[in-house]
């Protein structure tokens, strides 16, 4: 795909999200605002409700490697920032069913942007790799369980720019943790 018509399906998608009928009587609505911790790769997550169906989802986190080459092995550390518009496309299906909506669990779909910064090596024979960032439309969907337990996937298929290269990657974010508060 060439990179105008990329951008140009990005737009389109940005903008669909975006057009949303809002009704006043319409309920359930997201949280205004939401905060979580993440224990599967530590990091802290700020959802903020924008209206009663979109929300801007704001994650700094951190991600973790493995590799060896012929001069040994090594672990390395990857801080990231993850930046998302969601919009919560099934809340009232879930209400209709019977099913929770609290803490904002329900099926999304979101343009992410996630900004990796340069790893950290533990072993200098290894280069660490340089930062990069990654623009993706996703999929996904949230649920937080008794006593704030919270999961939440999504996934898509993106474009990664890097100083040397770009080229499009396979994107999947996966937390475990706990929404603080209420």
């Amino acid at each position: 795909m060439q990179p105008s018509r990329f951008k140009k399906v990005i737009l389109a998608f940005f903008i669909l999200m975006t057009i949303s009928h809002s009704n006043a009587q319409e309920k359930p609505a997201v949280e205004k605002s939401q905060f979580k911790i993440n224990v599967l790769l530590p990091g802290f997550v700020y959802e903020h409700g924008l209206s009663d169906k979109n929300t801007l989802y704001s994650e700094l986190s951190s991600g973790y490697g493995y590799t060896s080459n012929g001069y040994g092995e090594t672990w390395k550390f990857y801080p990231y920032i993850n930046e998302q518009f969601r919009h919560y496309y099934n809340l009232e299906k879930r209400v209709g069913k019977g099913k929770v909506t609290s803490h904002n669990s329900g099926g999304f779909v979101a343009m992410t942007a996630i900004y990796n910064f340069k790893s950290i090596a533990t072993n200098d024979n290894f280069l660490s790799e340089n930062s990069s960032i990654t623009i993706a439309p996703v999929w996904g969907f949230q649920r937080t369980y008794k006593r704030n337990f919270n999961l939440d996937l999504n996934m898509g298929v993106g474009y990664n720019f890097k100083k040397d290269n770009s080229d499009f990657v396979p994107v999947l974010n996966f937390t475990l943790g706990w929404v603080i508060g209420k």
